[in-house]
């Protein structure tokens, strides 16, 4: 199959037992779609609390449906489970589980961990895929290694082993998992032909690569190519803020040009793993091979991460220019998830603001009607007390940042019962808004 042809969704491809471990936003949305292409599959997950909701048919992923779940679940094509047991049989296993950062470097234990039990029930012609974010070599250094003396079995003669970066957009109706080309890759020919097989069997187009180290690196490089611009959107904000230029009128007037320009907005901060966390694999790679540092990376890193600080000036500012001082302001946050119409709050920026905000003595109050308060959330977002965006609370704020732009927020009561609104989306207008 050539890059950018289409897949075989729907068509007569072998449909086999798949495993997909980790239960998270990749992996359900992997293994429910998996199970709709007529594959039988198990959702395996360490976390028994997650494992025994997705058995109820409730779905803590906002872009699966609890009815998607639960057709799956009754039709016995889906299952999750936290025993290991269950993996065993597969044809297909993909591993999906988080890659986070400690101490500035990659922490791939979930990867190691997910290969080495796995490895345990590895059989002659089963095919591993590897979707979580890395560096390039992981799948070949790492996981291959690990899959071999976990099973006794050589990769490439006995297994296949493939990689293929997954691309789910939280929230995103237009672009889904079976839309969205998938790229994919082994390591040696059969590996890929095996691995194309199976994507080509959930989604309608499938973008071969001629290795894991290519596949591995386009991840990162879509995910560093948007923190880059986003960072210097963000630069660009503070400057023309200081020099009295509205950059969003500057921004409206770039993107008219039909060619040679790709619209970014500034905003309070970067969330989610694919921009605080996956350029850093990137950089940290880079660096490991070459003893140079990702320059780009790094400044972009560094602009990014301080974008709440900057938001946190500008409201301190506002406040001072009316008499205020922050300690014992009350302040409304609007939005605590890192991305609009999504529950999804990992490293949102909001948290930073929040944490700020109360060690200087503010009564920091917070609406997100996507978010509900869970033990897997940033202790910042924890200790704020949660409200609604009542007209009451409007107008008793000293202050009302919008930070998460959630299409749910009555953004006229917004701009009619704030006193003063500190606008980080460019959602409201008026002479009692200041945009960022």
């Amino acid at each position: 199959m050539t890059a950018g042809a289409p897949g075989t969704a729907g068509s007569s491809a072998a449909r086999g037992r798949v495993v997909v471990a980790g239960q998270g936003y990749v992996g359900l949305s992997l293994a429910v779609r998996a199970a709709e292409a007529g594959h039988r599959v198990v959702g395996f997950d360490v976390d028994e609390g997650r494992v025994g909701q997705l058995a109820l048919g409730s779905s803590y992923v906002e872009d699966i449906s609890s009815e998607r779940l639960g057709a799956q679940l009754a039709s016995g094509a889906y299952r999750a489970s936290s025993d290991p047991v269950d993996c065993g049989g597969f044809d297909i296993a993909v591993i999906t589980v988080p890659t986070p950062l400690r101490e500035r470097r990659p922490d791939l234990s979930h990867v190691a961990g997910s290969a080495r039990m796995l490895g345990g029930f590895l059989r002659p012609g089963a095919t591993v895929v590897l979707e979580s974010t890395t560096y390039p070599g992981t799948t070949q250094e790492l996981v291959g290694p690990i899959l071999e003396s976990a099973s006794g079995l050589r990769v490439g003669r006995d297994f296949h082993l493939g990689y293929s970066p997954e691309r789910i957009d939280p929230g995103n109706t237009r672009w889904r998992l079976e839309n969205t080309p998938k790229v994919v890759s082994g390591v040696d020919e059969r590996s890929l032909k095996q691995v194309e097989e199976f994507y080509g069997s959930i989604v309608d187009t499938v973008v071969p690569v001629s290795g894991c180290g290519a596949a591995e690196l386009t991840k990162l490089l879509e995910n560093t190519f948007r923190h880059v611009n986003i960072a210097l959107v963000n630069e660009l904000a503070m400057f023309a803020h200081e020099l009295g230029i509205d950059v969003w009128e500057a921004i409206d007037a770039a993107a008219t040009k039909p060619f040679g320009y790709l619209r970014f907005d500034p905003g309070p901060g970067v969330g989610g793993h694919c921009l605080p966390i996956d350029p850093s694999y990137l950089s940290w790679w880079a660096e490991r091979t070459s003893g140079r540092p990702f320059r780009f990376v790094e400044l972009a890193n560094d602009i990014n991460s301080h974008m709440p600080d900057y938001v946190v000036q500008r409201l301190v500012q506002g406040l001072n220019q009316r008499g205020k001082p922050v300690k014992g302001s009350r302040i409304l946050l609007l939005g605590l998830a890192y991305k609009p119409n999504t529950s999804d709050a990992r490293e949102t920026p909001a948290a930073r603001v929040t944490q700020s905000l109360r060690a200087m003595g503010a009564d920091v109050r917070a609406a997100d009607p996507h978010l509900h308060p869970a033990p897997a959330q940033a202790d910042a977002l924890q200790e704020v007390r949660r409200v609604e965006a009542t007209a009451e609370e409007l107008s008793g704020a000293d202050a009302v940042v919008l930070l998460t732009d959630h299409d749910a927020f009555d953004y006229a009561a917004v701009a009619a019962c704030s006193t003063w609104v500190l606008d980080c989306r460019r959602r409201l207008g008026g002479d009692n808004i200041d945009i960022l």
